[in-house]
């Protein structure tokens, strides 16, 4: 049986670790940009998708059907973290099913015939089977494309998952519905096997994490001496240069922790702040509050850790004093780098949910900005991201000077983002009786 796994732009880890595990007993592909022969000669082909923009892409949707008119004897399935709401691809795309969750179990299963792991239609009926069990992640090393080195993700050719798993409650994640709550951790040597192998095939920078990368084979009361010997390790292998752990949470890092990030990485933390308002942080559920968040970052600083930090604009509960509070923040924090995001309601997470129960007139996406930005046509999400953007740069440790172009690329990426947020959330209200809970 021939396999093709199509990971569009990215090659995915969980799309190499797939291709691995099915490699083993079939003759397996893995591509990022589309190849019709192989799609032609293929038995099985595998969707592996990562963002619910992919859903409304009129390419993937036209490559698609473009398959199931030229190859109708191959299956054809959508699989990735894009899976925990298998309804609506099965109402957008022509497929055979949806692979639900992890797959290094069911993927395998279900091209032998087994139903465990797969969401399908049965004429008007969409029928989901949920899995049973979670995978072990002792797996065979992941199918690494020949051109690994050439991908480029934040700076990275690749990040190695070190574990699955989220303590946290965050409004806008979906890590903790697709993996749970249990931190469930590699076990050191495979991870120093598999950087290896990467670096064999090319990969030169390489980063870590599982979401949060310093909960590596966490557990109360025990020390993280398992976190320290991963990186010394690693380090050891492609060296401190190409070595980053770069998203942490501010209430799971300590001296120990970042000093260890200092010695045997690239030296920076990324972590996600979200707002500069202790009323925004608690409708997020993010767990923590301003002076614990200001509390890592000045701990970074002291021992010579640089910090980045993520914002997130257009919360639907984030008012205007809200959003005053984030840039007070940001004069304060002095970060060494920051990152804007419009919020973006990912379906099944409490966020979506939000989302859904609030007028669109209501909503920052759809609202016509009236400050400040007026002439340049922006929803209120999209000029708090751009006006968010400039204002970081202004007080990042080493700013650029506007220019034209800089700009630019922050109006541009506003836009980008204020479009994308848009199609998303037009998504989520066409299919509300699936999400809204």
């Amino acid at each position: 049986m021939r396999v093709t796994i199509y990971s569009p732009e990215i090659y995915t880890y969980g799309s190499m670790l797939v291709g691995g595990i099915l490699k083993e007993k079939y003759k397996v592909h893995l591509i990022r940009k589309p190849d019709n022969i192989l799609f032609l000669k293929s038995d099985v082909i595998i969707f592996s998708l990562y963002s619910t923009l992919h859903i409304i892409d009129n390419k993937i949707r036209e490559l698609i059907n473009f398959i199931k008119r030229a190859n109708k004897k191959a299956k054809l399935y959508v699989a990735g973290c894009i899976s925990t709401y298998p309804e609506i691809i099965l109402n957008e795309l022509n497929v055979d099913g949806v692979i639900i969750g992890e797959g290094e179990i069911t993927t395998p299963r279900i091209l032998e015939g087994d139903e465990e792991g797969l969401a399908y239609r049965e004429g008007d009926n969409i029928i989901v089977n949920y899995p049973k069990e979670k995978p072990s992640l002792d797996h065979p090393l992941p199918l690494i494309p020949k051109d690994i080195g050439e991908q480029n993700i934040r700076g990275a050719n690749v990040y190695i998952e070190t574990h699955r798993g989220c303590l946290g409650n965050c409004t806008f994640c979906q890590v903790p519905k697709f993996f749970g709550k249990e931190i469930r951790s590699r076990d050191v040597e495979l991870v120093v096997e598999e950087v290896k192998e990467f670096k064999k095939r090319g990969a030169k920078r390489i980063a870590i994490s599982g979401g949060t990368g310093s909960l590596y084979n966490f557990k109360k009361s025990v020390n993280r001496e398992k976190f320290y010997e991963l990186l010394e390790k690693l380090s050891s292998i492609v060296g401190k240069s190409n070595l980053s752990v770069p998203d942490m949470r501010v209430d799971y890092v300590d001296e120990a922790i970042l000093e260890a990030i200092k010695n045997y990485t690239i030296g920076w933390v990324f972590y996600g702040i979200e707002s500069g308002s202790d009323k925004v942080l608690r409708d997020m559920k993010k767990g923590v509050n301003t002076k614990k968040i200001m509390d890592a970052i000045k701990l970074a600083k002291d021992l010579n850790v640089k910090v980045a930090g993520s914002f997130i604009v257009g919360y639907p509960t984030e008012t205007e004093k809200d959003y005053l509070l984030t840039k007070d923040f940001i004069v304060d924090a002095e970060l060494d780098d920051l990152f804007v995001s419009i919020a973006e309601p990912i379906p099944t997470t409490e966020l979506c949910s939000l989302v859904l129960k609030i007028p669109k007139e209501e909503n920052p996406t759809f609202k016509r900005h009236e400050g400040i930005y007026r002439r340049l046509n922006l929803t209120e999400s999209e000029a708090r991201c751009f006006d968010l953007l400039i204002h970081g740069e202004m007080w990042k440790t080493k700013p650029r000077p506007l220019t034209k172009e800089l700009y630019s690329l922050f109006l541009n990426e506003a836009k980008s983002q204020g479009r994308d947020i848009k199609k998303i959330t037009e998504l989520i209200f066409k299919y509300k009786e699936y999400l809204i809970t």
